[in-house]
């Protein structure tokens, strides 16, 4: 219970330094009209055995800080190799046959087969106004550590005023080193 607690009070330290270096942007930027800002927020889960299963709890939190709204936000998430991770997360495709969609679930707009990029837009909100946060909450990254890896997860946020994207402040890396059973030591 102890490792939860303070794993949570870990990530609010976290999010309290993202939120200040944001007030920080916010006020450097307030003579720009137009002012949008992408982050992750995530916890990792590390397993030290072969083959033992990893995985990242993040969010994408897209805030916007300018004075004008952002119309028809849509957001990428895009994998380093599809090699590495296996991501899920609230979802859903357009010929979807499900009546009730699960809350918060956006809707992805790329071919299902690909699965290094998840081109996603919110369900239920066409306008991103002035000082509001939009977030993509709780996607999984899974992996197993059966051999030596690495990746990255990158973020892009787009719309109607920003079509050509603009990318998030952080991005997810992680890397590891799996000892084979046949390798000696010293």
């Amino acid at each position: 219970m102890k490792n939860i607690q303070k794993k949570l009070l870990q990530l609010q330290k976290m999010n309290d330094t993202y939120l200040k270096e944001l007030k920080i942007v916010a006020t450097e930027m307030k003579s720009q009209q137009f002012q949008i800002v992408s982050y992750f927020t995530y916890s990792l889960h590390l397993n030290h055995e072969l083959e033992g299963e990893n995985f990242i709890i993040g969010s994408y939190h897209i805030t916007n800080f300018g004075f004008k709204p952002l119309h028809h936000p849509y957001i990428c998430i895009k994998l380093s190799s599809e090699d590495v991770f296996d991501f899920s997360g609230k979802y859903f495709y357009p010929d979807t046959q499900q009546k009730m969609k699960l809350a918060n679930a956006w809707l992805r707009f790329n071919e299902a087969e690909n699965r290094q990029e998840f081109w996603l837009k919110p369900n239920n909100q066409q306008i991103l106004e002035p000082q509001e946060t939009l977030t993509f909450q709780n996607f999984q990254l899974k992996w197993e550590a059966n051999k030596s890896y690495a990746g990255y997860v990158t973020g892009f946020i787009y719309g109607d005023e920003i079509k050509e994207g603009i990318s998030a402040v952080n991005q997810i890396s992680v890397s590891g080193n799996v000892k084979e059973e046949n390798d000696d030591e010293g």
